[in-house]
């Protein structure tokens, strides 16, 4: 029996890694090597809603690791978050990240994420999620003490908070799939993955 396609995420974001990691599925990780600003950009003067950005994005990254995995099943991923229709990126500094919680707390916003398959060099099948994020008011020593206890990581999420650490006690309510939350609809993945024959069960 020809052994599996090997499988490639198409990334080093830590929570991605976990999740396939925690699902146990075999795989290696290589980041992509686009500029995520430029190949949204036509995509944002042409009116795109944001949910189409993030498939576009995780279709641009699974296509260009596969460029150099021919043999792989690529995967990429990619999370955008909206608020009142406008699309953040991650913060630059701490004091970013504190204006942006400002902008958050007592409110709803959307976090829509997106993943995609590459094999053989083309982009064969992607699906795409949304959640909805409810923040609890804070006030100004809740930030202080959130940002003291979570120190450089606050840069490294869009939105200035990560679901598996102490963001988790940032919000009031969750409606939507946790692993969407975390950047990755990992339930339809693992399907497709099951029906491409790569994972077993």
């Amino acid at each position: 029996m020809p052994a599996s396609p090997p499988i490639v995420l198409a990334s080093k974001s830590a929570a991605r890694i976990a999740m396939l990691t925690a699902a146990g599925v075999p795989f290696t990780a290589e980041t992509a090597r686009i500029d995520e600003r430029d190949l949204e950009a036509p995509l944002l003067a042409a009116g795109a809603k944001p949910m189409a950005v993030a498939v576009a994005l995780a279709e641009a990254k699974a296509a260009d690791v596969a460029a150099r995995q021919p043999t792989g099943i690529v995967i990429g991923s990619d999370q955008v978050l909206e608020l009142d229709g406008e699309r953040w990126v991650k913060p630059a500094s701490r004091e970013e990240a504190r204006g942006q919680l400002r902008r958050l707390s007592g409110r709803a916003h959307h976090l829509h994420a997106a993943v995609a398959i590459a094999r053989d060099g083309a982009v064969t099948w992607r699906h795409g999620d949304t959640a909805t994020m409810t923040m609890r008011h804070l006030d100004d020593a809740a930030l202080t003490g959130y940002l003291d206890s979570v120190g450089d990581k606050v840069t490294d999420s869009v939105g200035a908070y990560q679901l598996e650490g102490p963001g988790v006690r940032l919000f009031e309510k969750i409606a939507g799939d946790y692993f969407t939350v975390l950047g990755m609809p990992l339930l339809p993945l693992l399907a497709e993955l099951r029906r491409l024959g790569t994972i077993p069960w």
